[in-house]
Parts: C-alpha cells; structure tokens; sequence
C-alpha cells in the first residue's frame, strides 16, 4: 500500500523559501503573484494493512515538525 504525507507550514509561520520563490517568479515577470507557501510530500509505500494511525503517528513524530507544520495523510 501507499501513502502520501503533504507536509506545510502553519498559517502564521514565516516562510522564507516561499517568500524567495515569490520574489523570483516577481522578477521573472510574473506579476501578481501575492504570496507563496512552500511544503513537501513524502510518498510512503507500506505494507498492506498498515493504520492510518500508524502513519499519523510516524508523522507526529518523524516526518513533521508539528509545532510548526501540519501535515495531510492521503492513502493511495
């Protein structure tokens, strides 16, 4: 089985690697482009019948820093 794990800042949180694509894509001349949030997706594949308890716990304690980020578990 597989899962996906999108992992992204909290609202609130400072996101220079966002604010630098941002200003990027702003001197590439893109315009309007108000704002950017940067995150990651860690694909996961598991064995069958693996909870999605046991992956929220992975997360919670590995693949997010969840004082800062949120994450989104998808089981493909």
């Amino acid at each position: 089985m597989k899962a996906r794990v999108h992992v992204m800042l909290k609202n609130g949180v400072l996101d220079p690697q966002g604010e630098a694509v941002r200003h990027a894509l702003g001197s590439l001349g893109f315009d309007g482009v108000e704002g950017v949030r940067q995150g990651k997706i860690i694909e996961l594949d598991l064995a069958d019948g693996t909870s999605e308890a046991t992956i929220n716990e992975m997360c919670d304690k590995l693949l997010a820093n969840t004082v800062i980020e949120s994450y989104q578990v998808e089981v493909l």
